[in-house]
């Protein structure tokens, strides 16, 4: 199989060919026909993430295809089901996929980090029955590949972990593919978004997903006083969908007494561990969450929500390229402009 990998965290990104995988027990091969050009690809590229164990690395990790094989024991998937996946899979085994948490298992594992990913023509995803998604025939490979990160992240950062309610005021800083699900979640919601971006064309992808708002990160900005003054005293929630220390304390100081932000993009270490404006955390008792993608067993709300036409997926995406386009593009996500999703196809 054809597949984009890297030899050296931070080093050149090319497309080679590879061995066809086999189906493990338990699991299956997935012949892969989209998968999600995200910015924790670029995190696991750049070495940030510590489930990378072995080099050479194919990354990729949201992803929309068609079973090619089964291994032993799955009892509920053939070849030729149409499927997507969380990109935390669970080990279906322990007490909280059991329950329905798999997003947490302890034993879980990632395609694209503790395993080759979806940037290829087949990826392995194991513990299937408790892990793939059956796609409904109304919803296209691109739009089925970004719920298995981005939106399904935000569908959860926002109305599972936040539990945005209609009237409030949210901010999200970042509208890349994360950020950009964000606003149309949260104002799917009935709430009242502020996009935050540095980039003129993010916003304007932002307010067609619904922000009300936008404002422009230029240097020297004092973020958090804008924010309040647009939100008049600051905003219910904050999410920060980029994941850096300047981003995660804009986000928390741009929220009102009370107020809850969650973190959903990935903190690379800054000196051993990022700061968080504490202070703030506890002198305005505010709420830091953490949100991790979402479990196979939360998507039938989300796909209900995409089939009704209230979560309009396919208008976040900006274009679909081949495995050479995307390995091009990779090591330069983090610092290029962004206005929708890039979804990589395999097979062009």
């Amino acid at each position: 199989m054809r597949a984009m990998t890297f030899d050296e965290f931070g080093g050149p990104v090319t497309v080679r060919d590879l061995p066809d995988p086999a189906a493990p027990p338990g699991g299956v091969v997935v012949t892969v026909h989209a998968s999600g050009l995200c910015l924790s690809d670029w995190h696991a590229w750049a070495g940030h993430d510590d489930d990378i164990t072995s080099l050479p690395h194919v990354p990729g990790h949201e992803l929309a295809g068609v079973v090619a094989a089964v291994g032993s024991g799955v009892e509920r998937w053939q070849v030729g089901d149409r499927v997507t996946s969380p990109f935390v899979c669970g080990c279906g085994r322990c007490g909280w996929c059991r329950s329905g948490q798999s997003q947490v298992c302890p034993d879980q594992t990632q395609p694209g980090f503790s395993h080759a990913g979806s940037f290829a023509e087949q990826v392995v995803l194991h513990a299937a029955d408790t892990n793939l998604v059956a796609i409904p025939d109304d919803v296209d490979d691109a739009t089925a590949a970004s719920l298995g990160c981005r939106f399904a992240t935000a569908y959860r950062a926002v109305a599972g972990r936040a539990r945005v309610r209609a009237g409030e005021q949210v901010v999200v800083v970042g509208a890349g593919g994360v950020g950009l699900s964000a606003v149309m979640v949260a104002a799917a919601l009935g709430a009242h978004v502020v996009a935050v971006d540095r980039y003129d064309g993010a916003l304007e992808a932002a307010r067609r997903a619904g922000a009300e708002q936008t404002v422009l990160a230029r240097d020297g900005l004092d973020l958090p006083a804008v924010v309040h003054e647009v939100t008049g005293g600051g905003a219910h929630v904050s999410v920060d969908a980029v994941g850096s220390e300047r981003t995660c304390a804009d986000a928390v100081l741009s929220l009102r007494r009370r107020g809850r932000h969650v973190q959903v993009g990935l903190l690379p270490p800054v000196g051993g561990h990022p700061r968080v404006p504490m202070a703030r955390v506890i002198g305005w008792e505010l709420d830091v969450l953490g949100s991790h993608g979402m479990a196979a067993a939360d998507y039938p709300d989300l796909l209900a929500l995409v089939g009704a036409g209230t979560l309009r997926l396919r208008d976040l995406l900006d274009r679909v390229v081949g495995l050479a386009e995307g390995a091009r593009l990779l090591p330069g996500l983090h610092d290029t402009p962004r206005a929708g999703m890039v979804v990589v196809d395999p097979r062009r």
